[in-house]
């Protein structure tokens, strides 16, 4: 009688446990590289991505150029993780796009890929840039200070400028700089020099980081001939920032900042009043009603308003800006046109221009029918 070897029943049953443990070892080992398996993946899924992972691990951790440049990609709203990974490879940003969309099954964060514009680089692995595509906010914003604000309007755009500033701490930074520049005198604000301009800066930026970078470029653009056009006027840079804070409300044209200078430094070389609008909206702050920081009209009682930047009682210059001009009202007033104006009023043809006279009896006359 024959006796039947047990050996293959052996090996298969030595091979199913191989095949068994290879199953429930495998997602394992990739579990501690790439992060636990999303719960949607069935056991298979588990099996067959983990063993993809494990035996691709370069396509995931290694760069496709550690010197390349960064550039930007843009994900269209609705568009598959199969066409993102398949056009990240065309790009030269990732080095499989397989293996790059295989691994954003397996974490489960192929279902939060946002849609947007992103920085990415082919120096950051596969791995970096899947991260990446979860937050389309972008590291830095843009910022905008427009000419003629002053600083509690910086502080209301705040909100919704993608900054983590809140209004209350910018203003506190603003009316006592943290680094008094030289050209602010002790105790002032930084009123008159939050230069307007558009920047880009980290979302991070803190309320004194920002008010020091409003003033550093106020100072980059304080030039040897700026200056030099202040002192011809007799003003040091405190006063002309003054007076140009004064000249930006009052011109809606840029081009007619030099002859409105002109009128108020005929004025101040006189003695006379300088008489300005905008330094009577300035004291009495914020209408509510309004909703403006710029009171428009104004009445006559508004212009009896007891305050030091009441320019209708007081002469000579406010104390402080009332506004953050733009350079062209710096320069207009360092450079001004040389008239013997001493009264201007917007002109009747709702263009934004304003009639000039010399004298009182023709500003009269300039006066709308």
């Amino acid at each position: 009688m024959k006796r039947h070897s047990c050996l293959p029943f052996v090996l298969l049953l030595f091979l199913a446990i191989g095949a068994l443990a290879a199953i429930l070892f495998i997602p394992v080992l990739a579990a501690g590289s790439y992060g636990q398996p999303s719960p949607y993946l069935s056991s298979w899924q588990r099996f067959s991505y983990s063993a993809s992972l494990l035996w691709n691990a370069g396509d995931l951790t290694i760069p496709r150029d550690p010197n390349g440049p960064g550039q930007i990609f843009v994900i269209e709203m609705g568009e598959s993780v199969s066409t993102i990974s398949n056009r990240l490879q065309a790009a030269g940003l990732i080095r499989a796009a397989q293996t790059f969309r295989i691994y954003l099954v397996w974490t489960g964060l192929d279902t939060s890929v946002q849609a947007g514009n992103y920085e990415l680089s082919p120096a950051m692995t596969a791995i970096q840039i899947a991260h990446a595509l979860q937050d389309a906010t972008p590291s830095e914003v843009t910022f905008v200070v427009l000419p003629g604000w002053r600083m509690e309007e910086i502080a209301a755009s705040l909100p919704t400028s993608g900054l983590n500033i809140t209004p209350e701490a910018f203003l506190s930074a603003a009316r006592t700089p943290y680094a008094l520049p030289d050209f602010l005198p002790a105790g002032a604000s930084a009123e008159g020099f939050l230069f307007p301009g558009t920047y880009s800066l980290p979302r991070s930026t803190s309320a004194e980081q920002l008010v020091s970078i409003l003033l550093q470029n106020f100072d980059f653009h304080l030039t040897p001939e700026l200056k030099e056009g202040f002192a011809r006027q007799n003003l040091s840079i405190y006063p002309g920032v003054i007076l140009a804070s004064i000249v930006q409300r009052e011109a809606i044209l840029d081009d007619e900042q030099p002859a409105i200078a002109s009128v108020f430094l005929n004025r101040i070389a006189i003695g006379m009043k300088l008489d300005s609008d905008p330094t009577i909206q300035y004291a009495l702050g914020y209408n509510t009603a309004q909703g403006t920081w710029w009171t428009n009209p104004l009445s006559l009682e508004d212009l009896r308003v007891q305050s030091p930047y009441n320019t209708y009682q007081n002469t000579g210059l406010p104390p402080a800006a009332i506004s953050n001009p733009s350079l062209s009202a710096l320069q207009a007033v360092a450079n001004p046109a040389q008239t013997a104006y001493y009264y201007f009023r917007a002109r009747c043809d709702a263009t934004g221009r304003h009639a000039f006279a010399e004298t009182f009896e023709q500003h009269i006359q300039n006066a709308c029918p």
